[in-house]
């Protein structure tokens, strides 16, 4: 992670500029007004991670200036979460005076939940043993008179879980809430208070809906659970299977019965729904592509954008709703898009305040 240069007092200026080169950027299409959704100010950050530096006695968090790559001393973070940056200073007394605990160690990875869970996981240039055990459960006892917390140790080919590798996320979306596992080193936004607002801008977007919903890169099943309510069935693919697990998590502590998550990348599944390929993990499911009326497709690609094939097998479909972290990969997919559908809707989510980073969403409807 980058260090990032927070001044609340010019957050307004700053998003401006990034909805105007947002905006030009996507000049050359016809677009409706264009909605922003805001960020706090700071601590939005619900993870982040900090490398870790001895010096004699000393031990503290830091990160580096990827300009300059000086080395800067973090003991707040304003970013990160209000809870991230409660325990910082508490941790880092705790390792000072640890030999167990402080030697080898070189990066501590944070994340947390706006329902007040925290994890943490320390990692060691070291073989974990038993006594380095035994001196992590006695730190995780003190610290859970203060926390409610779970301790992860890593080391080459070593994991100790003390006691969960997740927090639990519980969100309020469209006046419900909704339950989320979220799982170490497994993708979750990073932005809970602009997670939440993307997750009701996609309802708003699918609210008269009608049939199913395919949902591509699910994740763990974030916006799966979400638009459950706006149809019939949710068919949803993701291809980790962390994240495969954690959705089914969320589905049975959601009491959610009509969404199903299937392991696969969505160029399988594209193979699969062109009968260019039979899968295992279909029959598996029971899923019958056939029985499923899927007039809206949602899909939430990674920076690479969709591939070729799977542009076109997404075109077949009445509503697009597309959801982007890489403005050029989503322009590049546009372009084909707009061809056979038109914009409905274009949003910017400022997900990462302070960098040039924006995510995008976009609703098509054919033409």
């Amino acid at each position: 992670m980058s260090l990032e240069f927070v001044d609340p007092d010019n957050y307004e200026s700053q998003l401006d500029a990034k909805k105007e080169q947002f905006t030009q950027l996507f000049s050359t299409f016809e677009l409706p007004e264009l909605e922003c959704f805001a960020s706090e100010k700071q601590h939005y950050r619900m993870r982040s991670q900090f490398r870790v530096w001895h010096e004699g006695e000393d031990l503290y968090f830091y990160m580096t200036d990827q300009d300059t790559r000086q080395r800067i001393r973090v003991e707040q973070f304003l970013p990160a979460s209000t809870l991230i940056n409660e325990l910082m200073p508490r941790l880092v007394e705790e390792l000072k005076v640890s030999p167990i605990l402080r030697f080898k160690l070189f990066q501590a990875n944070f994340l947390s939940s706006i329902s007040g869970e925290i994890m943490v996981s320390l990692l060691y240039h070291k073989v974990l043993d038993d006594e380095w055990l035994t001196a992590i459960k006695a730190l995780k006892e003190r610290l859970s008179k203060h926390f409610t917390i779970n301790i992860i140790g890593r080391a080459r080919r070593q994991k100790f879980i003390v006691d969960n590798d997740y927090v639990i996320e519980k969100l309020n979306v469209d006046g419900q809430q909704l339950i989320y596992q979220q799982v170490e080193n497994s993708f979750t936004q990073p932005n809970a208070e602009v997670s939440v607002k993307m997750l009701e801008w996609a309802i708003d977007c699918t609210r008269d809906s009608e049939g199913d919903l395919l949902e591509l890169y699910c994740g763990n099943g974030n916006f799966s659970l979400a638009l459950a309510k706006n149809f019939n069935r949710v068919l949803a693919t993701e291809v980790s299977t962390p994240s495969v697990n954690s959705a089914q998590f969320n589905i049975a502590a959601n009491n959610i019965d009509n969404v199903t998550i299937v392991r696969m990348s969505a160029e399988e599944f594209t193979q699969a729904i062109n009968g260019v390929r039979e899968f295992n993990r279909l029959k598996e499911k029971n899923v019958e592509l056939s029985s499923y009326q899927c007039n809206t497709i949602f899909v939430d690609p990674p920076r690479a954008g969709l591939d070729d094939e799977t542009v076109k097998m997404v075109q077949q479909y009445d509503n697009i709703m597309y959801i982007s972290c890489n403005p050029e990969t989503l322009k590049n997919n546009l372009e084909v898009f707009t061809q056979t559908h038109q914009i409905k809707k274009f949003s910017l989510f400022d997900q990462f305040p302070y960098t040039h980073h924006t995510e995008a969403g976009v609703f098509l409807v054919k033409k």
